[in-house]
């Protein structure tokens, strides 16, 4: 019989609750959940205990990160160095070249990766091995409310504000765009992880007033080939700058990690 992963869940908002719960209810074979993580005082909110994050990597073999990229840069390495594996929701943290040079050398604990709110990354990374991709487009669509930044001018937010139609809010390399939108631009920095280069991947944000669907279209090409994909997904109600699926996404790469059998690696 393979051994129950002892998953510590960080962040108790709205991806971390989803997957939290889950955990807790038993809906992944080969995963429990043993404590929580948060900096504020759940109460009864939580199905298990919460302990400060030095205790839970003492509990835990795996930790979810699903409290943002600060997250990721205070914890990642002394998460991986305690032995414990870690599973990453907030890939924005890794345009942080430094950052992701330390945690991919770290050990003996393994980082992972969530796709979050795309597909096709798997696709992505085995063609980059056939040779290098020569053109890569990411083209993120959300409600302009999900993507104001205290860093933006009166101006920008006026025209965000009152567009009628989509508006250009950035454009950029992947190494640019998500430190302007922590929140919002996780996929930015998941295709580069893709595609190994975070200035290959040109970066558009676009605020569009009836984005009811948060849109996602990646375009890529080269030498042996040319991919597009385009996803549409509801806001998360709670925390409309992640889309619904994302929890999910994040429960499905446990489960692989769990060794569920059945699954597309």
């Amino acid at each position: 019989m393979s051994t129950v992963r002892k998953v510590g869940v960080v962040g108790w908002g709205a991806i971390g609750r989803i997957v939290g719960t889950a955990l807790a209810d038993g809906q992944v074979d080969g995963a429990e959940l043993v404590c929580v993580v948060d900096n504020r005082p759940l109460g009864d909110a939580a199905p298990a205990p919460q302990v400060p994050f030095e205790e839970a990597l003492e509990l835990c073999d795996l930790i979810v990160e699903a409290a943002g990229q600060g997250v990721v840069r205070e914890w990642g390495e002394r998460v991986l160095a305690s032995g414990t594996d870690l599973l990453v929701a907030s890939s924005g943290a890794m345009t942080d070249e430094e950052l992701a040079k330390r945690l991919l050398a770290a050990g003996p604990g393994r980082v992972y990766f969530t796709g979050g709110a795309v597909g096709g990354l798997d696709l992505l990374q085995a063609a980059r091995s056939l040779g290098p991709l020569d053109e890569v487009r990411l083209t993120t669509t959300k409600l302009p409310s999900t993507l104001e930044q205290p860093w933006m001018d009166e101006e920008l937010l006026a025209r965000m504000r009152t567009a009628t139609g989509p508006v250009e809010v950035m454009a950029g390399t992947a190494r640019e765009i998500p430190a302007k939108f922590p929140k919002s631009t996780n996929v930015a920095a998941s295709v580069a992880l893709a595609v190994g280069d975070l200035d290959t991947v040109r970066v558009r944000v676009v605020a569009d007033p009836a984005a009811h669907h948060t849109r996602h279209v990646i375009e890529a090409s080269g030498a042996h080939g040319a991919y597009r994909f385009e996803v549409a997904h509801l806001p998360d109600p709670g925390n409309p700058a992640t889309s619904q699926v994302v929890p999910y996404a994040v429960l499905r790469g446990l489960a692989a990690l769990a060794g569920r059998t059945g699954q597309i690696l």
